[in-house]
């Protein structure tokens, strides 16, 4: 049975922990930017299902045209932003810069620029939508353009905030190396 009194060194009142170690701030903050980063990774692995079912099923007619609209272009170059991803979760576990500087070029090109063509396509038939109320593409019943629209936000924001976030790290990353160039 332990006895409830701490054994303590003589001279001393407690107050001597300020020598410890203490992790260093890059590390932690790399450790939580990694964090982030994985959060989104899943968030964007979640669109790309999303953009991959419908280009999938509809390709493959295993729903009626009716139900599920043919894609408009934008979605398939958007489905190479797997490689993005896939850069980006390699380069985590062992905080490889060269493959986060891959996923932040791959995510302007397959992801983003993707995005931006696909607002610059769907944009008149947002028009014609919005001013005559017609839509001729449908998901489910609700109007193809306001789906898409809707998920091309959540993408835009994801996509921001991962190249964000890539990008601290990669800064992070990069003074550690420098660091220890240095010594």
């Amino acid at each position: 049975m332990t006895s409830r009194v701490v054994n303590r060194a003589a001279g001393t009142n407690g107050s001597d922990f300020k020598h410890r170690e203490r992790v260093a701030p890059h590390y932690q903050m790399s450790a939580s930017l990694k964090s982030e980063v994985r959060k989104l990774n899943l968030v964007h692995l979640l669109i790309w299902l999303l953009v991959a079912a419908q280009v999938t099923v509809s390709h493959f007619n295993l729903v009626s045209h009716d139900t599920v609209s043919m894609p408009y272009q934008w979605e398939y170059p958007y489905l190479l932003s797997l490689l993005p991803l896939l850069c980006s979760s390699l380069s985590l576990p062992k905080n490889n810069i060269s493959y986060l500087v891959i996923s932040m070029i791959s995510a302007g090109l397959f992801s983003v620029a993707p995005l931006i063509y696909g607002g610059m396509e769907m944009f008149p038939v947002a028009q014609q939508l919005y001013r005559h109320g017609k839509a001729y593409r449908f998901i489910f019943g609700f109007s193809a353009v306001t789906v898409m629209y809707l998920i091309m936000v959540v993408a835009v924001q994801v996509h921001a905030w991962q190249l964000y976030y890539m990008k601290k790290l990669l800064d992070s990353w990069f003074n550690t190396t420098q660091e220890k160039k240095k010594k």
